[in-house]
C-alpha cells in the first residue's frame, strides 16, 4: 500500500513481479516503458493499450482486454464501503484490514 496521493504506477512493478501470470491487464494509466519492459522479459502477454500521445501503437488482444471491467466493477463496489472510500484509518494496517474484511462482509 501506498499514501492515497501517489500515483499507482509508481507500485505495479513491484505487485506483479511476484506473480507468475500468462498475461497483465491494466488501463492506459499503466503504458510505461519500464513497466513494460519487466513484463516482456518475463514472458508475459502486456494487454496494455498504448496512451494516445505514443509514436508506435501497440496492439492487444481485446477479448482479454474486456476482462479488465471485472477488476473495475470490484474496486467500485469496495469504493461503496465509505469507511474504506474516505481511508478513515491513519495507518496501512488498518486500513489494509477494513479493505480483506469488506468483501468477507457482503
Amino acid at each position: 500500500m501506498s499514501e492515497g496521493q501517489r500515483a499507482d504506477i509508481t507500485q505495479a512493478g513491484r505487485l506483479v513481479a511476484d506473480y507468475e501470470t500468462n498475461a497483465v491487464l491494466a488501463d492506459r494509466g499503466y503504458d510505461a516503458d519500464s513497466l513494460i519492459d519487466s513484463l516482456r522479459q518475463s514472458q508475459t502477454e502486456v494487454v496494455i493499450p498504448a496512451k494516445k500521445n505514443r509514436l508506435e501503437q501497440r496492439q492487444i488482444d481485446e477479448n482479454l482486454y474486456k476482462d479488465r471491467n471485472k477488476v473495475e466493477r470490484y474496486f467500485n463496489k469496495l469504493k461503496q464501503y465509505r469507511r474504506v472510500a474516505t481511508r478513515y484509518e491513519k495507518t496501512v494496517v488498518s486500513f489494509a484490514g477494513f479493505v480483506y474484511l469488506e468483501p468477507i462482509r457482503k
